[in-house]
């Protein structure tokens, strides 16, 4: 009992040191414990916040009623607060909002409907769909003649299926910042623009991340109000490729972080997506995620190869190797099944399973969760970016290289699909 006296002792001192939380809420600490099947078992009889599992281990957000549980049950457990909440992390600037340098939804809408004002020639702003609590899906098209639909390479770049991971937000949105910034001082960027049509959208799942800012840090999923009382789908394993293949890559489990929703493309904000998807023809898609440093195409849902394997490896390759060549970071590469985990129902899969274009998930740094998780610091948004900004432009320059008409069987999904509406320019101050 004075053993358990003093673990409670140390994690209330721990917890008075993390950041803070709107009033109300407990600061919680993140512990792990092993992943047998004799502690899994116990823990399905638990009602426990289970954020995520990582080598050979299972993540919990506990509280102190939680530790009495995990005690009475004599389940052994490792704290390790530390490692999500790295110490640079712990206070965020007074330069931006209440997420510090990251943006909110709001201050995103803002600074996209800037560029839009400021690069009228170049920059147009389409809302393709609204959230589950009415928030816009933005993307900003750029391109050349870019009130036109011309016959040119589309290439998609998306952020934030994920609500934890800010970082993903901002990557997608300085690329499209610095594509219309340099459009007239760079004579690489002017020729992309001119060739293709760049769509950026930075912000898929809009609420989840408001929620993950304003209430509970690690929030992953949508705002869903799930029948048991739950809420969220895990929108990136909502789409239609392999959608609930097995329960290992998505779950049937609302109340669990990969729940996949009720059918495929059951939520808004994966509509969104598919209906501007459908309406162009891209040659290339980047979904970007954290965390591991990671270039992942498919399958994820299966070890086995696709048809496109060598195409796709070499692509992967080349971007690992432009940005190692910025800030000497590496980004490993390979399948996603096979180089991460499992998973089915995700974008990347789909958009590949779809039209057969090369298609990444990039998981950005850290590397791991003892470098951070999904905390970044401020200040590594910038140098992130500008290690992975030669890749965007390699794969945008690839693509127009590369540029093929719509295939018969996306113009079929596409007739199958006639009644989807039109992605909406966004025209409101």
């Amino acid at each position: 009992m004075k053993k358990i006296k003093s673990i409670l002792l140390f994690i209330i001192f721990l917890c008075a040191a993390l950041p803070a939380k709107p009033q109300g809420l407990e600061n919680p600490d993140i512990i792990s414990v092993e992943k047998k099947q004799e502690i899994v078992t116990k823990l399905k009889g638990l009602d426990l916040d289970l954020l995520l599992e990582w080598n050979g281990r299972i993540y919990i957000v506990a509280r102190v009623n939680d530790f009495i549980q995990l005690q009475k049950q004599n389940i052994p457990f490792r704290l390790e607060t530390a490692k999500f909440y790295p110490f640079n992390q712990r206070v965020l600037s007074t330069g931006g909002g209440i997420n510090g340098e990251y943006h909110s939804y709001q201050e995103l809408e803002v600074e996209l409907k800037a560029l839009e004002k400021a690069y009228p020639q170049i920059a147009r702003l389409y809302d393709i769909g609204d959230s589950l609590e009415k928030r816009h899906i933005y993307a900003l098209k750029i391109s050349d003649n870019v009130s036109l639909d011309e016959e040119e390479a589309e290439v998609l770049f998306m952020g934030c299926h994920h609500a934890r991971e800010w970082i993903t937000v901002e990557i997608p949105f300085l690329l499209a910042k610095y594509l219309v910034e340099n459009y007239e001082k760079n004579s690489q960027v002017k020729s992309l623009v001119d060739r293709s049509e760049i769509w950026v959208v930075p912000l898929v799942n809009p609420d989840g991340l408001e929620y993950s800012i304003q209430v509970y840090r690690f929030w992953r999923k949508n705002r869903r109000a799930n029948s048991d009382g739950s809420y969220g789908v895990d929108i990136n394993r909502n789409y239609s490729a392999k959608w609930g293949y097995d329960n290992i890559g998505s779950s049937p489990d609302p109340g669990l972080e990969i729940y996949r929703g009720q059918a495929p493309f059951s939520e808004p904000e994966t509509k969104a997506i598919r209906n501007l998807f459908f309406q162009k023809n891209f040659q290339a898609m980047i979904s970007y995620h954290s965390f591991s440093q990671t270039i992942m195409y498919p399958w994820g849902y299966s070890l086995e190869p696709t048809t496109k394997d060598k195409e796709l490896r070499e692509i992967a390759a080349r971007m690992s190797e432009l940005i190692q060549a910025v800030n000497g970071r590496k980004y490993e590469y390979g399948r996603a099944g096979t180089l991460l985990y499992i998973t089915n129902g995700d974008a990347t899969d789909w958009t590949f399973e779809t039209s057969s274009i090369p298609s990444f998930t990039i998981e950005l740094p850290p590397v791991d969760m003892i470098h951070g998780g999904f905390f970044n610091a401020e200040e590594d948004i910038q140098s992130i970016f500008n290690e992975n900004l030669p890749a965007m432009l390699y794969l945008i320059d690839y693509s127009c290289q590369h540029l093929k008409s719509k295939d018969t069987s996306q113009k079929e999904i596409v007739r199958n699909f006639s009644s989807v509406p039109k992605v909406r320019r966004e025209t409101k101050d």
